[in-house]
């Protein structure tokens, strides 16, 4: 139900192998609790994937436009369809944890006058109509997904040119400049940079840094040389760049 939930599965052998986690959006931006969730564990980071963002507007099958009264949805996917909500004034909006428990919920309950937001796979998964598609108001719109796995049973890629890394700085004048000015000396791409508040600390910052290189080797001598100018370094784990994936091809079985 919540991303904490998730870490602490992903932690536990007996539950699962890993998560499959979000951690950015490219019009919401970064999902700043899980860095810190991401900090506190020791889980590995061994994969990404960019998932292609498509809402649809879906409801019990034999419920016609003209039946809906309310529309259920995370108050995110309710955000990207604002357009298309803005023109149904008379509709309740209600805001939940979930897209595809929303979907649940009208499955289960049988609800004839309520819609969701969601995607086809929820759709599919409990037997509902799509009344309306791609409703979204951004037609390109992408989530980031982390793959993490346990240390132990992460396996290592046969690809890696990328990495995520935390590190923070000393307080010094300049600290954070000369830390990029070392990774840009040895040629490493900075695809992102997001800081974010240390717990416990007086405004005092981390930041979490994608790296993307050629060669690992190069990586490991940058991540030395910064040393002097941080308190803490420490590599999440190195991967392969992900990929962009539609929503059809999920639901079709192909991902």
């Amino acid at each position: 139900a919540t991303f904490r939930e998730v870490f602490r599965h992903a932690a536990n052998p007996e539950v699962c192998e890993g998560a499959v986690v979000a951690i950015e959006n490219s019009i919401a931006g970064s999902i700043l609790p899980n860095y810190n969730l991401l900090k506190q564990s020791d889980l590995v980071v061994t994969g990404e994937v960019f998932l292609e963002i498509r809402q649809q507007l879906i409801v019990l099958e034999g419920t016609r436009f003209e039946d809906i009264r309310e529309i259920h949805s995370h108050p995110m996917a309710i955000l990207q369809c604002l357009d298309f909500i803005d023109q149904q004034p008379h509709w309740k909006v209600v805001e939940a944890e979930d897209t595809a428990l929303s979907a649940a919920r009208i499955a289960q309950n049988r609800l004839g006058h309520v819609a969701a937001i969601a995607s086809e796979r929820a759709a599919s998964i409990y037997g509902l109509h799509c009344i309306r598609k791609d409703i979204q108001t951004m037609k390109n719109n992408y989530t980031r997904f982390l793959i993490l796995e346990r240390p132990h049973s992460a396996l290592t890629p046969q690809i890696a040119n990328k990495a995520s890394i935390y590190f923070d700085v000393r307080n010094e004048v300049g600290g954070l400049m000369r830390v990029l000015q070392i990774l840009a000396e040895y040629g490493l791409n900075l695809s992102k940079l997001q800081s974010f508040p240390i717990p416990g600390s007086s405004w005092l910052y981390g930041f979490h840094a994608d790296i993307e290189f050629s060669d690992p080797g190069t990586l490991e001598e940058a991540l030395g040389h910064i040393d002097r100018y941080t308190r803490e370094v420490r590599v999440y784990g190195q991967y392969a760049k992900g990929i962009s994936v539609e929503n059809e091809k999920i639901t079709n079985g192909v991902l």
